[in-house]
């Protein structure tokens, strides 16, 4: 069920001791979710079970971040990053996440398992600037396009410094 909440400027900050946990199945509708998921989403476990996990998502959240963690946990890779969500009142939090694919015997993906935790200032600040301009480029570069500009943002950045997406997620 689609949503219409209007962001507002209302942080909410986790505490150090805080792990905000989710798992879902392999399109992103959410089948677990811990008391602190809940109390800073601020919808109850009955909304958030079997909902879409970008029930979350803050606009403030460039495409092509979410792009990339699809694209690492769908090749069985763990991701990391920084992300703002958005509380059901339109407050926002920021996030590190760790996000996992889980497994059958075989091998096949079942699932994903998200594990969030406060992030470090300084990596909020960064990514904060980066997340902004890459947004500025989905919105000029329209919806066809808006990954692509996006993404080579990131690319540049990354080529620049010298470093792969994991090296500046884990270095920030």
């Amino acid at each position: 069920m689609k949503r219409s909440i209007t962001p507002t400027t209302v942080e909410r900050v986790l505490r150090e001791e805080d792990f905000i946990v989710s798992i879902t199945d392999t399109k992103g509708r959410i089948s677990y979710c811990n008391r602190i998921f809940i109390e800073f989403s601020g919808y109850s476990e009955a909304e958030l079970l079997g909902s879409q996990h970008n029930i979350i998502r803050h606009p403030d959240m460039p495409r092509a971040v979410f792009k990339l963690l699809w694209d690492k946990i769908q090749n069985k890779s763990e991701c990391f990053a920084y992300v703002k969500n958005m509380s059901k009142d339109g407050g926002f939090y920021w996030v590190f996440a760790n996000v996992t694919p889980t497994f059958d015997p075989s091998g096949n993906i079942t699932g994903y398992i998200s594990v969030r935790r406060k992030p470090k200032l300084s990596g909020v600040q960064t990514v904060t600037k980066l997340y902004a301009a890459m947004l500025d480029a989905e919105k000029k570069a329209g919806a066809a396009n808006a990954i692509v500009v996006s993404s080579k943002i990131l690319t540049d950045l990354l080529t620049e410094k010298g470093l792969s997406y994991d090296e500046l997620i884990l270095a920030i």
